[in-house]
């Protein structure tokens, strides 16, 4: 089992348009998480003072700006984040744009994006792929290990076959996470969801969380709460 402590291992999306106020979550969380995602509306918002502002409070950084474009253009976008102290960097792609991006990334590690968890198997007819979610999942992970990558990033529910398919030498970071798994009272666009302790028990070593915590009435006993499953995942593993 990796030796992560148990305040890195939910990683807290912050999804928001101001950097004020992303600013302020930081402040808020950083006590209890130690983790923190940085996507294309945050960063378009309030570019690299956000990251720094993070990091210079202690914290991490997982950069998922999903880099996919021509293989020379990904391998240019990742070497922009070098020497910036992020720690996750996402990309999505085929093997040239998988080999540009791990070519130089020194200490950071290279995160590839499997399936959105807002794709399901109606969405993956309807692209043209014969196969399963899971199946999708698998072929693309094993593709990207043996490229190099250090980890991927798929949902909680394909993060048990990837173990017993590829052992436990890499990273899986798992978004759609959901308390309760009401989906009547938990609409939202996120089709592939778990919660955090079967997440931690089907493999995961990070859970990306987001909305269940920043609109619960009690943000910080929500994250003590999602804590608490996630030590009893890793006992149960």
């Amino acid at each position: 089992m990796k030796n992560i402590s148990l305040n890195e291992r939910i990683i807290f999306a912050l999804d928001f348009a101001d950097p004020e106020l992303a600013g302020e979550w930081v402040k808020k969380l950083d006590n209890h998480i130690k983790f923190f995602k940085v996507g294309l509306q945050l960063f378009l918002a309030g570019g690299w003072p956000v990251v720094e502002n993070i990091i210079d409070r202690g914290n991490k950084v997982m950069m998922d700006l999903k880099f996919f474009d021509i293989p020379e253009t990904v391998h240019l976008a990742v070497q922009q984040l070098r020497n910036r102290g992020v720690s996750f960097a996402t990309i999505h792609g085929n093997r040239p744009i998988i080999e540009a991006a791990v070519a130089d990334r020194t200490d950071m590690k290279i995160l590839a994006v499997t399936v959105l968890t807002s794709f399901d198997e109606s969405d993956m007819k309807e692209m043209g792929f014969t196969g399963s979610v899971r199946d999708l999942v698998l072929i693309r992970a094993r593709k990207a290990m043996e490229l190099g990558c250090d980890g991927v990033v798929c949902s909680a529910l394909e993060a048990e076959p990837l173990r017993q398919g590829l052992g436990a030498n890499f990273l899986v970071v798992t978004p759609g996470i959901r308390p309760g798994l009401n989906r009547e009272e938990d609409e939202d666009d996120q089709k592939r969801v778990a919660t955090a302790r079967q997440a931690i028990i089907n493999g995961a070593d990070h859970v990306v969380i987001g909305r269940p915590i920043s609109q619960s009435d009690d943000p910080v006993r929500t994250v003590v709460t999602l804590q608490e499953e996630i030590a009893k995942g890793l006992e149960g593993r």
